[in-house]
């Protein structure tokens, strides 16, 4: 599970007026914890180097979103193979690869007309997915095993949702997600890595 990592707040400082211009406060972002796997054991792997990559591409614009949140997803990905996998062999490799991070916003539909005008709708729908490939290699690069994990998950938001709200859905999806591919990948790797795997945490 991924486990929560407290920061201190961030100091903002205010911006000077100029001239009889009214300072304008600029409310700061909220903060979240850091999500962290350094408190979960070691997978030890007998290789001698670990390798991570990223093979998706955030487009940065609508309809994805991945970009916009607190944690990105494929960030998270990324923070799992540098925590929870360590090279303990004399040769060969593993590579542990993003190949998809993305979370896409789809508008819904809304009641329209008088009963519109009183009714709550569920504006948006985000449908996320993360995947991640891990590679074995021998030292002299041909492939030894792989496995893949892939997490796929859905939310919906209300069309009155506050941007601090929404933001905390956002940041809610990637935690689930992590938690999620820790699980999968953890399984598939006791599975299918077991001739490569050494003890340890």
């Amino acid at each position: 599970m991924v486990k929560f990592r407290w920061f201190p707040s961030i100091v903002v400082a205010a911006a000077l007026c100029a001239g009889l211009a009214a300072c304008e406060s600029v409310p700061p972002r909220q903060q979240f914890p850091e999500l962290t796997f350094e408190h979960l054991p070691k997978l030890n792997l007998d290789v001698a180097r670990i390798e991570v990559a990223r093979a998706y591409k955030a487009p940065g614009a609508k309809p994805n979103v991945e970009h916009l949140f607190p944690v990105e997803p494929a960030a998270i990905a990324e923070r799992w193979a540098r925590q929870r996998l360590r090279a303990v062999g004399a040769g060969g490799s593993a590579r542990a690869t993003v190949v998809q991070a993305a979370v896409v916003e789809v508008p819904l539909k809304r009641t329209t007309g008088l009963r519109g005008a009183f009714t709550t709708d569920q504006s948006e729908r985000y449908e996320g997915v993360l995947e991640m490939k891990i590679e074995l290699a021998a030292s002299g690069g041909r492939a030894r095993a792989a496995v893949t994990a892939r997490t796929e998950l859905s939310r919906t938001v209300p069309e009155n949702i506050s941007l601090n709200d929404r933001e905390k859905l956002w940041f809610q999806m990637t935690e689930e997600m992590a938690n999620k591919l820790n699980v999968l990948l953890e399984r598939e790797i006791k599975k299918y890595f077991k001739a490569y795997l050494r003890p340890g945490g």
